[in-house]
């Protein structure tokens, strides 16, 4: 097989191969073997059609597009294979020449990973702050954990406070007319969620149940939906019913409920060696991410649409796995917001983009100096796993080749770790 690779454009190139006349012809049988199947001719049983009169009667043009289907895919990863270049997107196919006999030719137009110019990357001088593990600290988390924990119950007296969970019906309008998305029943919202449009939620505070009211607010300038963007509107809500969060005392009961520990001493101590912890965590990853928006900074590449566009789904479906966390449908969540599933996967670009760039320097920087992950790294990570998720190691392999074959993934993680470590530790911390 003969195969050319030219780049066009900065991450654009052509593939031009050519494929041997007789890897045609063996294209060319396994087409006849399944298009012969379909195939009724008086005094054959179907399947039975001898080559030649099959030929002669259809002619061996009506196997040419089967024999591509069945050969294209195969010279193509062929060539790429060859070539050493990384597409990051489905080619373009122009099929210039199919013919009995002859070699079958075709060109790709192909995008393809793009090239990294790094700068410093080494040496960086990083900004660091504290994460105390102080009794403020300690604090914030028991009341996260009293919070977690709270007995939510109906006010029936009471009016709307901050915190609370409330169900309204509302409907709204601009200029008086409706919008889309702009009316709901029983719909249920948390006071200061900042779900809603900036003044509609602390507007229902001092409401009571059955209670309706009239709001306005003003869309921001900015807003996602250009013919609301700066408008104001009218809400009309009405207020069926309140639910607040009633926080628990700390004491023994409370602990043994919610933990192993037996008194409320032996929980906080516990509880204080958790925080050193997690801010420990939080400080490592505060530095990670310093040094690697540095090093990024200094890097030069110029990304392809197609591979931004790629991530920007991929982060599209994980909001939408996130939602459906919260028993939120998507369809339901574009409907309430008034957008279409395009305009909420251009929110995303940014983000992807930012993704995409920092994923393809750390790579460059790993290729630079060297960066690996051995077996006997993939068999420790394995091992962790199987350790915290209380499975054997055989199994964790199992279940981890299903959705991973070979490893790669958790390879291209283990290799983004440690070069992110690395950055971290030839940075300079100020």
């Amino acid at each position: 097989m003969t195969v050319k690779w030219e780049k066009t454009q900065t991450n654009v190139g052509v593939l031009e191969v050519e494929v041997p006349s007789d890897r045609f012809a063996e294209a060319l049988d396994v087409a006849f073997k399944k298009v012969v199947k379909r195939v009724v001719v008086p005094g054959f049983r179907k399947g039975k059609v001898p080559r030649k009169l099959f030929e002669a009667r259809f002619g061996v043009e009506s196997l040419y597009q089967d024999a591509v289907e069945y050969l294209l895919p195969r010279a193509y990863a062929d060539a790429v294979e060859e070539t050493g270049i990384e597409p990051v997107a489905q080619p373009e196919i122009d099929v210039i020449q199919v013919e009995a006999g002859k070699p079958f030719v075709f060109k790709a137009t192909v995008t393809v990973k793009p090239e990294v110019e790094l700068g410093q990357y080494k040496g960086l001088e990083i900004q660091d702050k504290p994460f105390p593990a102080d009794d403020a600290a300690v604090q914030e988390e028991l009341e996260n954990i009293r919070k977690l924990h709270a007995e939510i119950n109906p006010v029936e007296d009471g009016e709307v406070q901050e915190g609370d969970t409330v169900h309204i019906d509302f409907f709204g309008t601009v200029d008086g007319e409706p919008f889309e998305g702009g009316e709901a029943e029983n719909f249920q919202l948390e006071i200061g969620s900042g779900m809603f449009i900036k003044g509609f939620e602390e507007q229902l505070v001092g409401m009571k149940p059955g209670e309706e009211r009239e709001i306005e607010v003003q869309f921001p300038e900015d807003y996602h939906i250009k013919s609301l963007a700066g408008k104001q509107a009218k809400f009309k809500v009405k207020l069926h019913d309140i639910k607040r969060k009633f926080l628990r005392e700390v004491n023994d009961e409370f602990v043994q409920e919610i933990s192993e520990f037996q008194t409320v001493d032996e929980f906080m101590e516990d509880l204080r060696k958790q925080v050193a912890a997690r801010k420990e965590a939080e400080h490592r990853r505060y530095l990670e991410e310093q040094a690697v928006e540095a090093a990024v900074a200094q890097a030069k590449v110029e990304i392809p649409q197609v591979m931004i566009d790629h991530e920007a789904e991929h982060l599209l479906q994980h909001f939408a796995q996130q939602l459906a966390m919260q028993q939120i449908p998507l369809d339901a969540y574009l409907e309430f917001s008034g957008m279409t599933r395009e305009e909420l996967r251009d929110q995303f670009r940014d983000s992807a983009e930012k993704n995409v760039r920092t994923s393809l320097v750390l790579e460059a920087i790993a290729k630079a100096e060297g960066l690996t992950v051995s077996d006997e790294e993939i068999e420790a990570e394995l091992a962790r796993i199987a350790e915290s998720a209380g499975l054997p190691v055989e199994r964790v392999k199992e279940l981890y080749a299903l959705r991973d074959p070979g490893f790669a993934g958790m390879r291209s993680e283990l290799q983004t770790r440690k070069t992110v470590g690395f950055l971290v530790e030839n940075s300079k911390v100020a």
